[in-house]
């Protein structure tokens, strides 16, 4: 029996810097790897080293890189398409050259299944229904917008972005046509969409640790926060952390310090504040972050599930977090993190933490435990093949999957 064959079109390198996406683009095409023959297709991708070029086709064989252009929606009667067509693919005004669509027409025509890792990436071609497909979707567009409707500062702006909202969702709730298997990273996403086609949940994950993390909080204390500083949830949420909750836990406990970790972090965006520590990329973080009373996650905008949650269960960091930042994870506030939103209630449980070790380190092997039975690249993968396993079906493409 052939080999099934997948092509999986991704917007990144596996083998990049280390971030939310990257992660699992990285994992997704590696399970994919335990049942079929991959073709690594990188769309749109910024320029990357050469070392992680030679990683990735070290792990992944020859990978076919495709330029995505620019290619905005100007003209009213053009905009009016965009709103209105089932058939618009243009989201994002952001397309590949005819030339490179047609190569992958011909490429996917010679494949059992088309894999596109976020809806971001089918996007960029403009044939809109693929057969023998699936695509992970990873962040729902239209919730980007609908959480930014808060940080809009006047009318205008709200309505703007009210009205991409409405077209996202609209969009999204055509996919069923385009797709023959759809799959999210949370329960919350797959109830929006509410499509008639399968939909999947493939939740975020982390690798699992080799043995049981180190701990060995600093002093003075540390609070910390991990991710990519030019990403705008991330910036958004350490610059309100910073001026609603940072003055009050210093006035508990003085000597605090934050620590920043990720690009851009060490950059201008960083805050101007001597207590602050902007330590910019770190290529294993495991020792800082094992030095941290408390990890934050204060995102309050943004679309998905946000894997520092993971991360940080994985290296039995305490957390607290925004429920906005917890949206999509199974958890209990005061069991395996906790949760606030307000200003006060956030400071108030850092401090908590930072003051009852002994408290904290019991909440973080509650998480630590709860993320080895479900958000481990292990204990996902199995939802990774049922969704190959389903759009094989759909197509009558009955072979056996077994890793």
């Amino acid at each position: 029996m052939k080999p099934i064959r997948i092509l999986f079109v991704c917007p990144c390198w596996p083998h990049d810097k280390a971030h939310g996406g990257q992660l699992r683009a990285l994992q997704v095409t590696r399970a994919l790897r335990q049942i079929a023959q991959v073709t690594l297709v990188v769309a749109g991708a910024h320029e990357v080293s050469e070392a992680t070029r030679e990683k990735t086709v070290a792990e992944f064989g020859p990978v076919r890189q495709v330029e995505v252009k620019e290619f905005p929606v100007k003209g009213l009667r053009a905009r009016l398409h965009s709103l209105f067509s089932r058939d618009f693919t243009n989201i994002h005004g952001m397309q590949v050259a005819p030339a490179d669509e047609q190569w992958l027409l011909e490429a996917a025509a010679q494949h059992d299944l088309v894999w596109f890792f976020k809806l971001r990436t089918a996007n960029y071609f403009r044939n809109a229904r693929w057969q023998r497909s699936v695509v992970d979707i990873d962040d729902l567009p239209s919730t980007m917008e609908q959480s930014s409707l808060i940080q809009s500062k006047s009318a205008a702006n709200w309505l703007r972005t009210w009205l991409r909202m409405w077209q996202l969702r609209r969009h999204e709730n055509l996919l069923w046509r385009r797709f023959d298997v759809l799959a999210t990273c949370s329960e919350v996403d797959r109830a929006q969409l509410g499509t008639r086609r399968p939909v999947y949940i493939i939740p975020n994950g982390f690798a699992e640790p080799k043995e049981t993390p180190p701990r060995h909080r600093a002093h003075p204390p540390r609070i910390g926060f991990i991710g990519l500083y030019n990403y705008l949830p991330n910036s958004e949420g350490v610059r309100w952390f910073h001026e609603q909750c940072w003055s009050r836990i210093k006035q508990e406990v003085p000597d605090a310090r934050l620590r920043l970790i990720g690009d851009g972090t060490d950059g201008p965006l960083k805050p101007d504040d001597p207590s602050v520590d902007g330590l910019g990329w770190v290529d294993n973080p495991a020792e800082e972050i094992a030095s941290w009373s408390v990890m934050i996650v204060p995102i309050r905008i943004g679309a998905g599930t946000r894997v520092k949650i993971a991360d940080a269960f994985s290296r039995k960091c305490p957390v607290v977090s925004t429920r906005f930042g917890a949206l999509g994870y199974e958890t209990t506030s005061d069991r395996e993190l906790i949760l606030a939103d307000e200003p006060s209630s956030f400071s108030a449980a850092c401090v908590k933490l930072i003051q009852n070790p002994e408290m904290a380190e019991q909440m973080a092997g509650r998480a630590y435990d709860t993320f080895l039975g479900k958000w481990t690249w292990k204990a996902i993968t199995p939802q990774i093949l049922a969704t190959v396993q389903e759009a094989l079906r759909q197509n009558r493409l009955r072979r056996p999957i077994e890793p």
